[in-house]
């Protein structure tokens, strides 16, 4: 999860520039945004989201009297685009990585595959996962599922889903779900190389080919089926439904516009 190495890189800004962070003001923070967008070069998600981690902190101080008010509540953040800057792959290009993992000699790629692109589960949830986070609910399968902030979801499992991760988890009693060729729980950037090479063996040409363009195209391709727009928002966990628009690539597409669908209701009148 983000927010705790995104308050300790603010941390190690201000140690590094001789600053106490419960000394900080308001301008001080402005620098460290400065210091985002010129130095490092972050896109202005992460911006966002770091300085919302900051306040987050301060406003924690407030609430405890530790501070008699926060310096960052007026602090300017950067615009951030509608539209969601990560592409996901095309409906051909994720037939081709499922193919791809489902024949790998590696079991560990097709639940990799499956978790971030079936499922739409987050790197950190994927690799976090536990056999004994698997169990049944009403018939269902499913898996527990710990989310951003702590928050705990049952998942129901596919069939395809399911047997990915039975394929994963073998004959194992507990444990990650998800390992390496050394047996130890896999973590983003392991998950990262299998997919580089799953692309490679796939065909499948991306510029940058990473977990969240899995997740990415879970949302847009449930979208391009016509799920609605509310239930991929609670499919996705998203808690803002702005959130889950971003990353409609077909909003513009003409043919899912709504003029069609109340032509269909009123086809008996006209």
């Amino acid at each position: 999860m983000h927010s705790e190495s995104d308050l300790r890189s603010f941390v190690t800004w201000c140690d590094e520039r001789g600053l106490e962070p419960l000394g900080v003001q308001r301008p001080h923070i402005e620098l460290y945004v400065r210091w985002m967008q010129e130095v490092r070069r972050y896109k202005p998600s992460a911006i966002s989201r770091r300085v919302a981690v900051v306040a987050g902190f301060y406003r924690t101080c407030v609430i405890d009297e530790v501070l008699a008010h926060s310096p960052a509540e007026y602090v300017r953040r950067p615009n951030v685009p509608p539209e969601s800057p990560t592409l996901g792959l095309t409906h051909l290009q994720f037939e081709a990585m499922l193919a791809t993992a489902r024949t790998s000699s590696n079991l560990n790629d097709f639940a990799l595959v499956a978790m971030l692109g079936l499922l739409g589960l987050r790197i950190f949830e994927a690799c976090g996962a536990n056999i004994e986070d698997l169990g049944d609910e009403h018939g269902h399968r499913v898996l527990k599922v710990r989310g951003k902030g702590g928050k705990v979801v049952l998942t129901p499992l596919p069939p395809a889903v399911s047997r990915a991760i039975e394929r994963a988890v073998a004959e194992r009693a507990s444990g990650p779900i998800l390992r390496t060729a050394r047996g130890t729980r896999m973590d983003r950037h392991c998950a990262t190389r299998r997919l580089h090479r799953l692309a490679q063996a796939g065909g499948v040409h991306a510029a940058r080919m990473h977990p969240h363009m899995l997740r990415h195209t879970f949302v847009t391709t449930m979208l391009d089926a016509g799920v609605d727009l509310r239930d991929v928002q609670i499919a996705a966990r998203h808690a803002d439904p702005r959130t889950t628009m971003r990353y409609d690539r077909a909003r513009k597409n003409l043919d899912r516009h709504p003029n069609y669908i109340l032509a269909a209701y009123m086809a008996s009148g006209t």
